[in-house]
This record gives structure tokens, sequence and C-alpha cells, in this order.
């Protein structure tokens, strides 16, 4: 009998490493990919820096752990892509006054995309990831479903999945807990002092984005005025792109008050302070839309909606504007909604779609 093949993404974390574990438990026959999307990882690069400072992709634990399993493993090159998807969306949003989320956009044009595009192109029947998400069916269709770990469900970062995809797709981890992972991964002998938590992004390496981004895009530093809720000039920013919503730390300035960050305006190159309680907002708009019930499109509905991945998702009221945009009504306000992130919805576990916060 011939065994269902699939292609696993490994980024040479313990996720994935699990992954291709239990995969081979359960009788595929797994080919494992790791996509290069950041830097080359030679020699210099492993002498020069430790595993956990290295891209989300460590090729050399990826080999490893392909070699104990017995499974074949390739290295392809997508740097370019990754450029041009990822790193390029990232700079734009946050130079035009927008906080993209790095980890949605390389699921969506990169890594998923990438994986399902070769098993297509290979004929191999499925393709598979470490992430934390479940696939259930509904009415006899595939659908997308939150993690049985609700702490490390991942679905905020999948919602750009294209529906297409969910009937070859595979989420070995998605009823695991985080701890039985370690644990199936201390049993498998696998190097748990190098198996790393994956970093929030994977490119910024050193320091944090606003040091990546002065260093990708020198000319990002263009000073402007912090002004208030009024729009009285307040002292000067170091440029938009340094900003977020929410923001307290790093303003420079002294008032008398605690101010946050409430608004970027890259059409005055200004950036909005004002207190705590400005910070929240009961509504929004999001576009850019991606959906796997488009009937969301038709009427409104009462659903709950995550804006960003470490808060729970919350009650909310969506109701169609435009074909592709959504105005959201939240039963509670949320604090510091930032343009550019994501605002996925959900029926209980099933993930519905989502799309992109709109400016203010």
């Amino acid at each position: 009998m011939t065994r269902p093949t699939v292609l696993l993404g490994m980024s040479g974390g313990v996720d994935s490493s699990v992954a291709a574990a239990l995969l081979v438990h359960q009788g595929y026959e797994v080919h494992g990919i790791t996509l290069q999307v950041w830097e080359q990882e030679d020699e210099t690069v492993a002498i020069s820096k430790k595993w956990q400072e290295r891209s989300c992709c460590k090729v050399g634990i990826a080999k490893h752990v392909a070699k104990l399993l017995n499974i074949s493993h390739e290295v392809i090159d997508t740097r370019s892509t990754f450029q041009k998807g990822v790193i390029n969306d990232f700079l734009h949003g946050y130079t035009t006054g927008t906080t993209p989320n790095p980890c949605v956009r390389c699921n969506e044009r990169v890594k998923l995309r990438g994986l399902m595009d070769l098993a297509v192109a290979r004929n191999i029947n499925y393709v598979a990831t470490g992430h934390y998400a479940r696939l259930q069916t509904h009415q006899g269709t595939p659908i997308l479903a939150r993690a049985t770990d609700a702490r490390k469900d991942q679905t905020y970062f999948l919602y750009r999945l294209n529906p297409n995809w969910l009937p070859k797709l595979l989420f070995p981890l998605g009823h695991r807990t985080k701890s039985d992972v370690w644990s199936e991964a201390e049993a498998l002998g696998l190097p748990a002092d190098e198996l790393k938590e994956s970093q929030e992004i994977c490119f910024v390496t050193q320091g944090d984005y606003r040091t990546f981004i002065e260093k990708e895009l020198p000319e990002a530093k263009k000073p402007g005025l912090f002004i208030n809720e009024t729009g009285q000039p307040l002292g000067q920013h170091d440029g938009i792109a340094f900003y977020t919503p929410g923001q307290r730390r790093g303003l420079g300035i002294a008032t008398g008050q605690r101010l946050y960050v409430q608004q970027v305006r890259p059409e005055t190159n200004s950036v909005v302070l004002g207190p705590e309680e400005s910070l929240r907002r009961q509504e929004c708009t999001v576009s850019d839309l991606n959906l796997f019930v488009p009937q969301l499109l038709e009427r409104p509905a009462e659903v709950q909606v995550k804006v960003r991945y470490a808060t729970p998702a919350t009650p909310a009221i969506l109701s169609p504007l435009t074909p592709s945009s959504i105005h959201i009504q939240f039963q509670v306000p949320q604090r510091a909604l930032s343009p550019g992130q994501s605002a996925v919805f959900y029926d209980g576990d099933r993930v519905l779609g989502g799309g992109i916060i709109q400016p203010f």
C-alpha cells in the first residue's frame, strides 16, 4: 500500500521537529523542506551566532532532525520572495504610519504559499507545518479552527490562507499542548537546548524593530512634531516609523502626565499624543479581507474578534460596508487599535476570516 506523501515545512524549531516525528509515526512519507527566508546560514554565521540569534529557519537543526527520523530534507532559497512580500511590506507599513504584522504576511505570501506550490508541482498529497491550529469539517467542508492549547493557538497568523488550501493542509500539533510537544522532543532525543522558541519577528535578530528599520531604511529617520489631541506642538519625534499606538516609552516628552501615542499621521509627519483613556476605541474598519465565510459581506453578524495575537477575542458586530471592507463595532472599547494590524473573526473555535485595520 502506498503511503500518503506530505511536504513539511521545517524551521529547525521544536514545533516543526516534533510535527515531523508525529507524521512519520502516523505513516506518512515525509519530505522536509526548509524555506530559507533571511540570512544565508554558512559556516561563518554558525560560528559567529548562537542558534537563537539566527533567522527563524535554523537549517542545521532541521537537517539533523531529518537525519534522525530518516526522512528527506532540502533547503529552498525564498529570500527574494520574502524580501518583496514581507520585508518591503514591513518597511513600507511603518514608514507610512501603519503597524504591519510580518508573520501574517509570511504565511500568506511565502511559507504556506511556497509549500503549497511545491506540493502541487511535485504531486505530493499534503502540506504540513508545526503551527498550533486545527482543521475540522463543517457541513462537509474543511474549516480552520483554534488549537486545543489556547495559549499557543496560532490561527491569528493563519487567517489569510487561501480557503482552497484547507483540504491539503495538516497541522499535527493542533490537538497537543506545548508541554506535550516538549515531552515528545525529549523522548525523541532532540537537542532541546537548541530548539528554542521562534522569535516574534525572525528577521529582527538584534535590538528591536526600530533598529532594523533605521539600518535598512536610513531615510525613515525624518523628524517631525509630537502634537496633542488639539494639534498643539509638544516636541520633536525621530520619524513616524518609530512610533505605534499605545507606545509610552521612548517619547522623551515631559508634560506632568503620562502620554501615549494615539495616532501616527503620515500626511503631516506628526505623532499625536494623549492620555491613557483616549486610547480606547469602540469601532474600526477593516479591508484587504480574506474570508472563509463569504456571507459576512451580505449581512451583519455577531462574532468574536482578535485585534492582536496576545489578547483574547472579544464580542463585536460586523457590518459589511463595501465588497472589500467591513465595519467592526466592539461590545467593549479596545485599547490602542493599530492600523496595519489584523483583526481576525471567530465563531467559537472556528476562524471566519479577517482583514487589515484601516487608519482612523
